[in-house]
């Protein structure tokens, strides 16, 4: 993926000027770096030139976005048809070629060609008059932190656009009887680009029976690889390894990048997928637990953006409130990218859905600053909410939980930030990311038309409940 470059100008300052112009582009361009590559496409003088880049844009697969600056003039008029038509997000980049002015050789030339400071705010005037969704970030291109601010941006736009065309696999429906994990999937295809679609438990179970055993034999090398396990214990790793490579399957063959399932309804499998799901998240998939493909989507969203990140389907579990500490698990699925140490496989009874014990991946989570998000339906909008936190090595070792576990301390205060995720309506299931920031998640939530909600340090109950009442306004909820 990479991101297009457009300079604004026009056909008044003549060539030389104009050269200058694309030379300094091409500099500007040169000096971003940035974690997905930026093209210098055109310096655009006319409507006719607007209208046509942004066309190409829109159907280039390859084009995550548009970054646009005006060195000089840009009439703004002119962007309006192209900018009727852009379906790819959007970055006004407001900077200029030289940090500082020049003592001695500021004249009419110089004027003439440095111009951004009244260019980007037709500009910026344009992009307001018509309401469209983008991305301000203004200082001198060599500093790293507005580097940054473009990096961030640019990590919202491939979300973005790996959204608009994610396929999620769900095996079987949603737990029985619970709220959250429903959603309007139509909604949800018309405004993020996600297509939901079921496989029949007997479809996967078809796929496993096809599995040979020269395949197992390659997983569980890789496993080895990764994960310390005892080989004395290996045929239930075997099996999962057996699941892993069906659900794979199905996946790639269907295009898909997430998937869910749901231990009430396993008929022909031997096991709940535990390592198999771990593992394929660790790959890259999203998932989501009991159906929950609104979650099993953002996972898979996330890590899109943070490939090679620390980015985990969680569950809050259980509280203590004497540490003021939340413990996050689930019954297998927590994706070792998260892990402290080595994670280690292991074989253990499993209480509920009436299956052998399966195999799973056991690790303690590792310490730092996180965020939780949860992607709730509002009611005829989409709600992404997100809330701070702070991981810190589990300080029990409950022997007794042989699950993934993580432990943290939510914002503004253990329970302020209970009661405000409760007035929010976010959900049990979550993800967990030790990557993604402020800026990307607002970013995001700004190209996908989402209500964001945040809870940070500076969150009170009574604030949170005044943003909530806002958007119902603004929503129409």
């Amino acid at each position: 993926m990479k991101f297009w470059f457009i300079t604004g100008s026009q056909k008044m300052y003549g060539e030389e000027t104009l050269r200058q112009v694309e030379a300094d582009s091409k500099e500007i361009v040169a000096g971003l770096k940035l974690p997905f590559p930026v093209e210098y496409k055109l310096t655009a003088k006319s409507n006719e030139e607007i209208v046509r880049v942004i066309r190409e844009a829109n159907y280039d697969d390859e084009c995550a976005g548009i970054i646009t600056f005006c060195h000089t003039f840009s009439p703004s008029k002119m962007w309006i048809n192209g900018l009727n038509l852009l379906q790819k997000p959007w970055l006004h980049f407001h900077t200029q070629f030289l940090a500082s002015i020049p003592n001695e050789a500021i004249d009419m030339d110089y004027m003439n060609l440095h111009q951004s400071a009244h260019g980007d705010r037709e500009h910026g005037f344009i992009g307001a008059r018509m309401r469209l969704p983008r991305a301000v970030v203004a200082g001198h291109w060599q500093d790293p932190a507005v580097q940054q601010k473009i990096a961030d941006w640019q990590r919202a736009a491939i979300g973005a656009l790996f959204s608009r065309d994610l396929k999620i696999v769900r095996f079987g429906d949603n737990m029985r009887q619970v709220a959250v994990t429903e959603g309007d999937k139509v909604g949800v295809q018309m405004a993020l680009g996600w297509q939901v679609n079921t496989w029949a438990v007997g479809d996967l179970v078809k796929e496993m029976n096809a599995v040979t055993d020269a395949e197992i034999d390659a997983l569980v090398r890789e496993y080895e690889a990764l994960y310390d396990f005892d080989q004395n214990d290996i045929e239930p790793i075997r099996y999962q390894a057996r699941e892993e490579i069906a659900i794979e399957k199905i996946l790639v063959r269907e295009g898909a990048k997430a998937f869910s399932n749901t231990f009430e309804d396993l008929y022909g499998m031997k096991q709940l997928p535990g390592l198999a799901t771990q593992h394929l998240m660790a790959k890259g998939y999203g998932f989501g637990a009991e159906g929950d493909w609104k979650t099993a989507g953002l996972v898979a969203v996330v890590k899109a953006m943070y490939p090679d990140g620390q980015t985990s389907f969680m569950e809050d579990y259980t509280y203590d409130y004497t540490h003021e500490m939340i413990l996050g698990a689930h019954m297998l699925e927590v994706d070792p990218s998260i892990a402290a140490d080595r994670p280690r496989i292991e074989v253990h009874p499993l209480g509920i859905g009436g299956k052998e014990p399966p195999a799973r991946i056991v690790f303690e989570g590792r310490a730092g600053e996180a965020k939780v998000l949860s992607m709730i339906d509002a009611g005829g909008r989409l709600r992404l909410i997100v809330q701070d936190v702070t991981c810190e090595k589990p300080f029990q070792t409950m022997p007794n939980l042989p699950v993934a576990r993580a432990m943290w301390k939510p914002q503004p205060s253990f329970l302020k930030g209970l009661e405000c995720w409760i007035i929010a309506g976010g959900a049990h299931h979550t993800v967990l990311s030790f990557d993604i920031s402020d800026e990307v998640i607002r970013d995001f939530a700004r190209i996908m038309h989402m209500e964001l909600v945040t809870i940070n340090a500076s969150t009170t109950c009574e604030s949170l409940e005044r943003d909530l009442m806002l958007g119902d306004i603004i929503y129409r909820a």
